[in-house]
């Protein structure tokens, strides 16, 4: 099979045949290629960012792709599934439409140009995508690899991706271990849990305090409103107006892993110990819900020094996450 517009056909190394993603059936062939890469690119099976899926959370996320028999191939040698790759896109806050893909396959069938044929075959299928979705003036090519998976990196590297950012990953790995609070909050300040009414107030605190960030998808409310259970979020109120939010949950698949997903202070009330003291309740909130570990990531260049932040906590860090990106052209 290929996907083209206006380009050649791609089709992989000989014994090797691209295969549509079919649906269930392919889930934990797709689950074990995953786990044979484990050891090779030094996985972390319990990363937040990207750890190791079972079948099941393999269904969910392929059930979230646009058409995922189009935008998933599988990598068939001798009737085993050796590989797969899949395509995602979204239109960031400045505009560009990110066409991200990721691809994963058996160390033992590296090294034989099969890894560049899945890479020629998701950029034909992004090429036809853009034609026909009309974003070729804004689009990019993207992919991720982390800093572990050194067959990944020389492929994308040599292929002519660029490094635009990273994300760094980190754990708490004892919540029975919590750090004393720190200094006294300003006056005025109160600390509370997050109910349905102050869903809005969360939502644009946190969505404002990406403003300066520019590869980040758009998050609209109805998105956060799909996702959001309030269980062990906190928030800083100065009055009625809310100044700072932590949005953390207990992981779904591993209820001892909580993760705190955001931890945002209005700009103005920053360095005031917000930060400091929302990230203690919410790691709190999750111990209370089970929680014994947390995790976290946050970008490697935060502006907002968030990374001294959660160091001081206790948190130590686990990897680091790239993140290239490649013209369409050129």
């Amino acid at each position: 099979m290929n996907h083209g517009s206006g380009h050649d056909p791609v089709e992989p190394p000989a014994g090797y045949v691209f295969q549509p993603y079919r649906g269930h059936e392919d889930h934990h062939a797709m689950a074990a290629v995953r786990l044979s890469c484990l050891e090779r690119d030094r996985i972390d099976a319990h990363s937040v960012v990207e750890g190791l899926p079972t079948a099941a959370e393999i269904a969910e996320s392929s059930a979230q792709l646009v058409d995922p028999s189009d935008n998933q191939v599988l990598v068939v040698h001798r009737g085993d599934v050796v590989g797969y790759t899949t395509v995602r896109w979204w239109r960031e806050r400045d505009g560009t439409w990110l066409y991200r893909h990721r691809g994963y396959l058996l160390p033992d069938h590296r090294g034989r140009g099969v890894g560049s044929a899945m890479l020629r075959w998701v950029e034909s299928r992004i090429h036809q995508l853009v034609g026909q979705q009309g974003t070729a003036q804004a689009a990019v090519f993207g992919a991720n690899a982390t800093t572990t998976e050194e067959d990944a990196t020389a492929l994308l590297l040599g292929s002519g991706y660029q490094r635009v950012f990273s994300v760094i990953e980190l754990e708490l790995a004892d919540l029975g271990r919590l750090p004393k609070p720190g200094k006294q909050l300003p006056a005025g300040i109160i600390l509370g849990s997050v109910g349905p009414s102050d869903y809005h107030a969360a939502w644009k605190t946190v969505v404002d305090s990406y403003a300066d960030s520019a590869s980040v998808p758009q998050w609209t409310f109805q998105d956060f409103l799909a996702e959001a259970d309030a269980t062990c979020w906190r928030a800083a109120w100065r009055g009625e107006h809310m100044v700072g939010v932590a949005l953390s949950s207990i992981r779904r698949h591993d209820r001892t892993v909580g993760e705190v997903e955001e931890l945002s202070v209005q700009a103005h009330w920053r360095r005031l110990g917000l930060g400091r003291a929302l990230l203690l309740e919410g790691l709190r909130s999750l111990r209370e819900q089970g929680a014994v570990s947390a995790r976290l990531f946050t970008g490697s260049a935060n502006p907002h020094r968030s990374y001294d932040l959660y160091e001081s906590m206790g948190f130590q860090r686990r990897n680091e996450y790239v993140r290239y990106r490649k013209a369409l052209h050129g």
